[in-house]
């Protein structure tokens, strides 16, 4: 019979390396399926891996190099005996156990393979939604984002106008909280109105720091590759009429989504894709034995900081199932 493995970690974020620590230092001897980098979904180490400055994270003075934090992470999992693949998984059967789980690696052009596992924790975060054009992906990490709690305090931000797209409940969370340190944000929003709660709008509309623009879209970011982001050029929607907007900062504020795609039918999810759990501040999922932590089962904070407490209860969590399963 196959090898079967205690715990499987899918994805390698701070939720996942987390998870694989204190799993290892439980001597579960962890299997992180850590992802491939053949695309931005699938990058190990997560959206932090597109992430140049940390400086919300406990422990680092000075902030860190998102990559290199993911480094230490790793280095700190494998210490304590953690096995990594470069994979990613492509299909799940959670419907009896041992629990199969299917991965690749498109890079190296291998075939799928399987393997077994008396728990999972799944791990592999939430992708932000950009507006796909190229001149946002040529500025990201300079001057472009999507996470107004990561980065809007970063020095560049401070005393600037700045332009937020979306006109929900992200959209207005994001502007208001950039109101802190920016001299102006622009609420950029394709209607005339707002989507976001009654409440949250009449409070974002009634900061003298916000100024919408209605009926707009942005059409490109502009800048250069010394200072960043300059300005985003808008079209007004109803008249076609462009405009420049001077900023030193654009956040993408148009939701997320949850790397779940590979999990319908195998486990409940919510509406939006996020892995639906089971007991409040617990790890356990809809299948015994399924545990989720970070971006994934986290629609509201999405902070590396949560999720590495999330990959904690998860680790926690399944140890302490597989021990009452008899399991050691």
């Amino acid at each position: 019979m196959a090898n079967i493995e205690h715990v499987v970690i899918i994805g390698s974020g701070p939720a996942g390396w987390t998870a694989a620590i204190y799993a290892a230092r439980a001597n579960l001897k962890p299997l992180v399926i850590a992802g491939d980098g053949a695309n931005r979904e699938r990058m190990p180490g997560g959206q932090l891996m597109f992430t140049t400055e940390v400086e919300n994270f406990p422990g680092f003075v000075h902030g860190i190099d998102g990559q290199k934090m993911m480094g230490v992470l790793q280095q700190q999992a494998e210490r304590f005996g953690t096995r990594v693949l470069q994979n990613f998984v492509t299909r799940v059967d959670f419907t009896a156990r041992p629990f199969k789980i299917w991965h690749i690696n498109d890079l190296s052009g291998e075939a799928e393979t399987q393997v077994l596992a008396q728990a999972v924790i799944i791990s592999t975060g939430a992708s932000a939604n950009y507006l796909g054009l190229e001149s946002e992906k040529k500025f990201e990490n300079n001057g472009v984002s999507a996470c107004a709690v990561c980065d809007g305090a970063l020095p560049r931000f401070r005393d600037n106008p700045l332009v937020v797209v979306g006109g929900g409940d992200s959209a207005v969370e994001e502007g208001t909280y950039l109101t802190k340190f920016a001299s102006m944000v622009y609420l950029v929003h394709r209607r005339d109105t707002l989507r976001a709660s009654k409440i949250m709008a009449e409070r974002a509309l009634s900061n003298k720091k916000i100024k919408p623009l209605w009926n707009s879209a942005v059409e490109e970011v502009l800048g250069n590759d010394n200072d960043g982001v300059t300005a985003v050029r808008i079209k007004d929607l109803k008249t076609n009429a462009t405009s420049v907007i001077e900023c030193r900062g654009m956040f993408a504020a148009i939701g997320h989504t949850p790397n779940t795609a590979f999990l319908k039918g195998q486990i409940d999810l919510d509406p939006k894709g996020y892995i639906a759990l089971k007991e409040p501040f617990r790890s356990t999922t809809s299948v015994e034995g399924i545990f989720a932590a970070g971006d994934c089962a986290d629609p509201i904070y999405r902070q590396a900081i949560t999720a590495a407490g999330m990959g904690c209860k998860a680790a926690i969590d399944a140890e302490r199932w597989l021990a009452e399963q008899g399991i050691d």
